[in-house]
């Protein structure tokens, strides 16, 4: 056993004990009982009973953080809980009676009657709900803020992911042979592809500030990526967007589209023999990306997978698919809800 839980185990008995401890006082002046009788026998009998009410009052705490949890309706938890205590403690009552005059044999004279008993019950027991919920509410509030530091970690890490992918030497290296060929064979052009891919760095360095952007932004963007494949590739893919829904001001993370056609140009063949087909569609629920699937023998390594892009949207409690056939590669990435 770990230290910690002998610490947590020592601190539950005490504080179980020091609360029977408290019933027990409460229950012999209300009764104007000899406090010295039976001293042993009663704080054992408190304390059996006070256990008994902890493990019944975590159990109940437990499943209705499963199945109702307060962010769900707190009127309809409320009275769960009042339930739930109530039903145990007329279990505990019924169990207790049961030991009380059936096993031991106990006589009911001189002792209180039902109702009384009832109500000590759930005067003992509405406390340890209330302290289990107040322990379970600090909790989920450590754990938020923790969980919330995570994700912003993971942000920051996706935002240096980010830049680091683009600004790389192959993406810059074949960018600058595209340009320097275009110099001398078409310099309007040339001129077009330095303009298109100054527009993709001042994007893609406007981003660290921005942990989501609207989907016209990033289709504007994107344009001027698909220029520069244009002047890379020419005839050697397909690229149309499909607008099905008006979802441009809908929110997404940042280079998303970007990556995931980055992705299709690393892991596909795309020659006029066989073209690679890019299509975006964007519908009610979804901005879908897929390819044809040819994959290329030699695919480039490195970059920003599937997988950790996946972990951006999760941050956002949201989940990307991915289809894969042997004909398609199909990925639909969720809009990030305000």
């Amino acid at each position: 056993m770990k230290k910690t839980d002998i610490k947590r185990f020592l601190i539950f008995f005490i504080s179980t004990l020091i609360y029977a401890l408290c019933q027990m006082l409460f229950s012999i002046i209300l009764m104007k009982e000899d406090l010295w009788r039976n001293f042993h026998i009663q704080l054992s009998a408190h304390y059996v009973v006070i256990f008994t009410m902890c493990i019944a009052d975590y159990g109940l705490l437990l499943f209705l953080n499963k199945h109702l949890p307060y962010s769900k309706n707190i009127l309809y938890r409320v009275v769960a809980d009042i339930a739930g205590i109530t039903l145990i403690c007329l279990g505990l009552l019924w169990m207790f009676n049961y030991i009380i005059y059936n096993v031991l044999l106990i006589p009911e004279e001189g002792l209180p009657p039902f109702s009384v008993k009832f109500a000590f019950a759930m005067a003992a027991n509405i406390p340890i709900l209330l302290v289990f919920e107040l322990i379970y509410y600090f909790q989920s509030e450590q754990k938020a803020i923790a969980n919330s530091e995570i994700a912003k970690r993971k942000v920051l890490l996706f935002q240096h992911e980010t830049l680091r992918s683009q600004i790389n030497p192959h993406f810059l290296f074949n960018s600058l042979n595209v340009l320097s060929s275009l110099i001398y064979v078409n310099p309007d052009n040339a001129n077009k592809f330095t303009k298109a891919l100054s527009k993709t760095y001042r994007y893609v360095l406007s981003l660290t500030q921005q942990p989501v952007v609207s989907v016209a932004e990033e289709l504007d963007a994107l344009d001027s990526y698909i220029f520069l494949m244009r002047m890379r590739f020419e005839n050697s893919f397909t690229f149309t967007v499909d607008k099905l829904a008006d979802h441009e001001n809908s929110r997404i993370i940042p280079l998303t589209l970007q990556l995931l056609i980055e992705n299709a140009f690393k892991h596909n063949i795309a020659t006029e023999a066989y073209v690679l087909n890019i299509k975006i569609t964007i519908d009610s629920e979804y901005i879908t990306v897929e390819n044809n699937f040819q994959p290329s023998i030699d695919a480039e390594k490195g970059g920003i997978g599937l997988k950790y892009i996946a972990e951006q949207y999760k941050v956002h409690a949201q989940e990307m698919l991915i289809e894969h056939t042997q004909q398609q590669f199909i990925v639909k990435i969720p809009y990030i809800q305000p």
